[in-house]
């Protein structure tokens, strides 16, 4: 039985390679969470998304911020208060992921549905 093999391998290659990257910004067990944290209040302070993202720590928080600052997803914002405030909020680039996380989000509520019934 002869293989047929599609002509486009290229472009399979490179659509992976774009998954393979989009991951690695993404990875882990926290940043999804903290980025929909974000994204859905718009703005937040690091205890709001202490609070919303159940089981982080407070160190593994400030690392997950870092690392999505440092990718320009979001951006931290000094208020000028007393004592200090600071407010962590989506970049405009970072805003690009919110359809992504909305459609998590949807299949998430549908997952839940099929295996507990809810």
């Amino acid at each position: 039985m002869k293989e047929i093999k599609c002509s486009d391998n290229d472009g399979k290659r490179k659509q992976i390679m774009a998954v393979h990257d989009a991951m690695d910004v993404l990875n882990g067990k926290w940043k999804i969470s903290v980025i929909s944290s974000v994204c859905y209040h718009n703005k937040r302070r690091f205890s709001d998304i202490l609070n919303d993202v159940k089981g982080i720590s407070n160190k593994m928080l400030s690392k997950e911020l870092k690392e999505l600052e440092m990718n320009q997803l979001i951006t931290r914002i000094v208020l000028d208060t007393q004592p200090v405030t600071v407010q962590y909020q989506l970049t405009e680039y970072g805003l690009t992921l919110k359809n992504i996380i909305d459609t998590l989000a949807d299949w998430g509520t549908e997952h839940r549905k099929v295996i507990v019934g809810k």
